[in-house]
């Protein structure tokens, strides 16, 4: 039987189908197993253990792992909590699961259905699980002094331009002949970001799926800051100046509203870069942003291809507005500097008096 293997699953290599399990046996995120495509949909393709596209068809078999998935501008998923007589692939890099709902824009081709085949299990007959596997995990510690600066880049929404913010940030930094590190901390296993960020210019470039994680929604909070850790200790090897690190999705979505509102988690955080694709998603985010005292270091994202977009956002706005060839300049470390961030705090002191 030939298989075609995902890239979440690349360090599966000896394992056994087991097909008597398969309707007893409940799944967890991470867990692993072996389809048969049904039908096509908008995935086509799965991308493979060496990142390029591994194209799929009717009646060839694929290794996946179970995961959720939250994606406002495709699919809303979930590992099923029982046996299915369809499973749909929910991520190109390996994700699936049950699919809940879809973007309006991909009804025409749906999703791509899948018939459950048995869980790979190893040697012990256990079924394998991508999270952690062959490494160990470890525990989130806020009073470890941490040497790199770390810069969060989030935004409005999927799409506002996080991951474009980052990695032309990363550029800048690397001009200014300054050492950083890329972490994408969550979203849906696929390489592309990783990939992005590193041709930009951070000397290292990671992701959960570094730690196996198909995905990350509906992880709990400590799941979520060991995970953190775990990245953070993985980039120790190049001894980073900087670290950028992106959040997913927008700032409604559940694990960023989580990891946003956590204390310990935000006293790691130097600064936060914010991406929107408009004026109006632009100072809705700075005020909730403002509301939980963030440092916002300045505004980005799709809405600065703009000119007028970038004057209202100016007009409203005390906080610098970064296009693309800000980001990447050089001179973009001064904006990342402990001056800037005095600036700002001062601004807020200075409006604050204002409207008293």
């Amino acid at each position: 039987m030939l298989i075609k293997k995902a890239i979440i699953c690349k360090d599966v290599e000896e394992f056994n189908i087991n097909s008597s399990i398969k309707k007893t046996h409940v799944p967890k995120a991470g867990d692993v197993a072996v389809f048969k495509v049904l039908s096509t949909g908008k995935h086509d393709a799965i991308q493979g253990v060496n990142g390029n596209n591994t194209y799929i068809f009717e009646g060839d078999y694929v290794m996946l792992a179970f995961g959720n998935r939250y994606a406002t501008g495709q699919f809303e998923g979930y590992v099923p909590e029982g046996y299915l007589p369809r499973y749909q692939i929910l991520g190109k890099g390996g994700a699936v699961g049950r699919l809940e709902s879809m973007n309006v824009k991909l009804r025409k081709v749906g999703a791509t259905d899948l018939r459950l085949v048995g869980y790979a299990t190893n040697a012990e007959g256990k079924v394998i699980n991508t999270k952690y596997m062959n490494k160990n995990e470890v525990t989130f510690n806020p009073k470890t002094i941490r040497t790199p600066k770390i810069i969060l880049s989030i935004g409005a929404s999927m799409d506002s331009g996080k991951t474009t913010t980052a990695g032309y940030l990363c550029r800048g930094i690397m001009l200014a002949k300054k050492k950083v590190a890329f972490i994408k901390l969550t979203g849906t296993v696929m390489s592309k970001d990783k990939s992005f960020v590193r041709d930009c210019g951070a000397k290292i470039a990671l992701d959960f799926s570094n730690a196996g994680f198909p995905s990350t929604y509906l992880c709990d909070e400590q799941e979520m800051l060991n995970l953190y850790e775990y990245l953070l200790q993985m980039t120790e090897v190049i001894n980073p100046d900087y670290i950028v690190m992106e959040i997913a999705d927008g700032l409604f979505q559940r694990e960023t509203a989580m990891l946003l509102r956590h204390k310990a988690f935000m006293s790691t955080i130097s600064g936060v870069m914010f991406s929107c694709g408009d004026s109006l998603s632009a100072m809705h985010g700075i005020k909730m942003l403002e509301d939980l005292n963030q440092n916002i270091l300045g505004i980005c994202g799709l809405f600065t291809i703009s000119p007028l977009l970038v004057n209202e956002v100016q007009e409203e706005s005390k906080y610098p507005v970064f296009t693309l060839s800000d980001l990447s300049s050089p001179s973009i470390v001064d904006a990342l500097s402990p001056k800037a961030e005095i600036k700002n705090q001062v601004s807020k002191i200075q409006q604050k008096l204002v409207h008293a």
